[in-house]
């Protein structure tokens, strides 16, 4: 696979599923990993998500995927969106 392809999409659906129950585990969610939709808002109205969430989910991921994650990027409001962006941006950009 070249590195301009997208992962096939199973790949992609068991790593947003992955994210998913890491967010569960992390954050003790009263929601299972396969409640959590791939488009919903993390943030407010969708799973509910404050700033303290996403940096405890930030560090996770760090360790998890060997990502580079700081607090000040101006993509993180579009990476931390949705689960599926989430998701994209670790496949994208992992290490581990």
């Amino acid at each position: 696979m070249q590195d301009n392809q997208k992962p096939n999409i199973s790949s992609t659906a068991d790593l947003r599923q992955e994210v998913a129950q890491l967010m569960v585990e992390c954050l003790n969610l009263e929601v299972t990993a396969d409640q959590i939709s791939p488009d919903a808002p993390l943030y407010g109205d969708g799973l509910g998500l404050d700033s303290i969430d996403v940096l405890e989910v930030a560090l996770v991921l760090s360790k998890r995927y060997g990502l580079q994650l700081r607090s000040d990027s101006a993509d993180n409001q579009h990476i931390f969106s949705s689960l599926r962006s989430l998701a994209d941006y670790i496949a994208t950009h992992k290490t581990l």
